[in-house]
């Protein structure tokens, strides 16, 4: 999950934090004064289409703004546009969405929307901590009557019983200094330096359980017994719903799927390796694979939707990336729960790791072989009676 924040009292707000409020009652529509401002090559957008800037619908807009809004009017700090009018709160919220959305520098976001490039970062910068504080419950674990419906929706899929999610990784890349003395430290397999983040992925594309941070070098299997997932299911606290009885008085217990690169569990399936595989065990790969596409497509969807984690960052402070890539996931959860109908022109795409090749772990539990068996024979017709 993200990090953890102590509790912290509450300011009371003081006169400026009241100026920012007013600031957000504004007579007329906020959005006709804001479009106003903008500039640049933003302004060509048809016709300063509030969707064509920040790829969400209005209504999930708003939402955002009343997630933030008490914690950014707690704040003391006077935040204005160039021509000195007071930024309200849904002028924070939309630069700090067009930032962490288009990627965009920090100079040229400010070109943009009339702002020095410093405001922008502190704007940004406080949405991040703010939604940190106040979105945290769109990731989180479901409940038990969730759990049943998600593991439903998966059998339907690709006929997996007791099947609760997709478990993956992907890389955020990063330009790092040549005199970084850490810079190896961060140098992947494919010699990009990079930010590793793990999720457990919901058949709705929907991250339920996430762990960044972590450096490039890094593969599945040290990143993943890192994770708070990996001990609670170690533990028998995750993953530990009812088993489903299959014919022949075989039991299957709740599980997630990954790819080669993950270690065999009693609780992760992975693909069977090698070339001499069986009719039945490269069916049972294709049922696998063909599942696993929906965390693939989660990333896709997270990486083209929140370019600030697309392509390569120039030099990003690797303590507060961890916690951009938390909000980013935040904001891809909320974008689902609010069903937005601008995510529907977003097309599906499954490639997020263009440049990285599979990596293979040898690591097998003889309880996860036998389970994985059972359920290869369960799928081809060819479990005993």
């Amino acid at each position: 999950m993200g990090p953890v924040r102590g509790f912290r009292k509450r300011k009371r707000a003081d006169k400026r934090a009241v100026e920012t409020a007013d600031a957000s009652k504004g007579s007329g529509d906020w959005w006709d004064d804001f479009s106003c401002r903008i500039t640049g090559h933003l302004s060509s957008k048809e016709p300063r289409k509030f969707e064509s800037i920040f790829k969400i619908s209005r209504k999930t807009f708003h939402y955002i703004c009343s997630i933030v809004r008490d914690e950014l009017m707690a704040k003391t700090s006077r935040l204005v546009f160039t021509d000195g009018k007071l930024l309200s709160i849904e002028d924070q919220v939309a630069v700090a969405l067009r930032r962490l959305g288009s990627g965009e520098s920090l100079l040229n976001i400010g070109v943009s929307f009339g702002l020095n490039h410093s405001t922008v970062a502190q704007v940004t910068w406080r949405f991040v901590e703010a939604m940190e504080e106040r979105g945290i419950h769109h990731l989180r674990w479901p409940t038990s009557h969730e759990i049943e419906t998600i593991k439903s929706k998966f059998e339907k899929l690709n006929g997996l019983p007791n099947c609760f999610g997709v478990i993956d990784i992907t890389h955020i890349m990063m330009c790092l200094a040549s005199m970084d003395t850490a810079s190896k430290t961060w140098l992947d397999y494919e010699k990009n330096h990079s930010m590793v983040l793990q999720a457990v992925v919901d058949p709705g594309m929907k991250f339920r359980d996430i762990v960044t941070g972590w450096p490039g070098s890094l593969s599945e299997l040290p990143v993943l017994r890192s994770s708070g997932f990996y001990q609670m299911c170690e533990k028998g606290t995750r993953l530990n719903g009812e088993k489903v009885k299959l014919p022949g008085c075989s039991e299957v217990q709740e599980y997630v799927v990954g790819d080669a690169g993950f270690p065999l569990l009693p609780w992760l399936l992975t693909p069977y390796q090698g070339k001499d595989l069986s009719h039945t065990q490269v069916e049972f790969n294709r049922r696998l694979s063909a599942t696993g596409i929906v965390a693939q497509r989660a990333f896709a969807r997270l990486k083209d939707k929140w370019r600030i984690i697309h392509g390569e960052m120039w030099r990003p402070d690797k303590h507060k990336l961890p916690r951009i890539i938390l909000v980013c996931c935040l904001l891809h959860n909320i974008v689902i729960d609010m069903e937005d109908e601008v995510i529907d022109e977003i097309p599906l795409s499954h490639e997020h790791d263009v440049s990285y090749n599979q990596r293979f772990c040898d690591v097998a539990d003889d309880n996860g072989t036998a389970l994985r068996d059972k359920l290869c024979e369960y799928l081809t017709g060819e479990l005993p009676p």
